[in-house]
């Protein structure tokens, strides 16, 4: 579920997405998280360049990002080091993903979810959008 605005109609953008990643993370603040990992859902969604007419694109992964420098990337930062809140991680990840320049905005959202026994997650959602 996101809760941010829609992005705005007059950006023309393909939309990519990585749906409902699950990744063990060292992530956390209080003293019975450091050393031990938790599962968090990552989901992003980044806006490449895209065209409005119906014309055919070229088939090949050079006018695309790569899904899996993506998900890659992702489990690298979500396991490498200790995170203390999800909301650092959303910003890591969206540093990493906008070094593709074409991308133009990404949207992440990072939920814990084995925190409380009355809610599916607890989570932040973040965008990001190109300078350029």
């Amino acid at each position: 579920m996101t809760i941010l605005a829609p992005w705005p109609a007059d950006l023309a953008v393909r939309r990519l997405f990585l749906k409902d990643m699950i990744v063990d993370a060292y992530i956390g603040v209080f003293p019975h998280e450091q050393g031990v990992t938790q599962r968090v859902r990552i989901n992003v969604s980044f806006g490449v360049d895209d065209s409005r007419d119906l014309t055919e694109g070229v088939d090949d992964l050079s006018r695309t990002v790569s899904y899996e420098t993506a998900v890659l990337t992702i489990r690298r930062l979500a396991t490498e080091t200790h995170t203390q809140l999800v909301e650092t991680l959303a910003e890591r990840i969206a540093i990493e993903v906008m070094k593709d320049r074409r991308v133009r905005v990404v949207r992440i959202s990072v939920e814990k979810l084995d925190i409380f026994s009355d809610l599916d997650s607890v989570g932040v959602e973040i965008e990001r959008w190109a300078t350029e």
